[in-house]
């Protein structure tokens, strides 16, 4: 039976933060190569159809937690604070494994950033599940803390944001386009990025409503791995549709 070792809690999450640091140093001028960024002249080999990549990436951040808990035993998801939050984790990647990806009408994903992306996911869910069932201590009444239920308001106003952005965008496409159109609705009204920016204020309402370093972490590692994408998402639109609203912003309303 595993036990909990903070020392690796520790390791995992420090080196979460180092590779947030890398991935921001590595997108903030170009971004990665794949949907409406992929250079025109790349070769069509080596990718999956959208769904299929989608489903297979984001699959581990469900079942390594589910795996974590299925080996303890009992299992330590006292009190009910801590069944929650190792709740709305696996809730944001049940719908991001079992429904987003076969609504997605995106373009096929390069096998290069899915086998990266699958790691990254393994990992993640590790440390998180990790935590969350090994580790996390949580007093009776966490439920009524303020930093849990501000947390909470905050990841269901992300989840929200995020998916109803989703929605927006698939309705831009009819079945079989490819091609890219302006978002309207919603927090698009205001952003480029409305569904980067739901995703972001739902990891750290996570953070904050777990209290703990893993999830600080893992919402460091969101904000410098989709903000930059938000951001060059902002820049394209404004280069390729010279009707594109000026007063819209690339992630954050009214700042940025």
């Amino acid at each position: 039976n595993m036990q909990c070792f903070p020392g690796l809690v520790l390791a995992l999450s420090s080196l979460l933060g180092a590779l947030a640091l890398l991935q921001l140093s590595l997108h903030l001028r170009e971004p990665s190569r794949y949907g409406k960024h992929e250079e025109r002249l790349c070769r069509p080999r080596g990718r999956l159809p959208a769904r299929c990549a989608w489903f297979l990436q984001e699959l581990p951040s469900f079942l390594v937690p589910a795996l974590l808990l299925a080996l303890r035993s009992p299992p330590r998801l006292e009190p009910l604070g801590c069944r929650l939050l190792c709740c709305l984790f696996c809730w944001h990647y049940f719908y991001r494994t079992f429904i987003y990806p076969f609504f997605t009408r995106g373009r096929p994903f390069p096998l290069q950033l899915l086998f990266f992306g699958m790691l990254f996911c393994i990992y993640n869910g590790f440390l998180q599940g990790y935590y969350l069932i090994y580790c996390a201590e949580y007093p009776n009444d966490w439920c009524t803390d303020i930093r849990f239920t501000s947390g909470l308001l905050l990841f269901l106003l992300g989840m929200g944001i995020n998916i109803h952005s989703d929605l927006l965008l698939r309705q831009l496409r009819k079945p079989g386009e490819v091609t890219y159109k302006i978002p309207q609705g919603g927090l698009f009204t205001y952003v480029s990025g409305a569904n980067y920016f739901g995703e972001i204020v739902e990891w750290f309402g996570f953070a904050i409503a777990t209290w703990s370093l893993p999830a600080f972490a893992f919402a460091f590692f969101t904000l410098c791995c989709i903000g930059p994408r938000a951001y060059h998402h902002h820049r394209y639109y404004l280069k390729t549709f010279t009707d594109y609203p000026k007063s819209r912003k690339a992630l954050i309303p009214f700042v940025f």
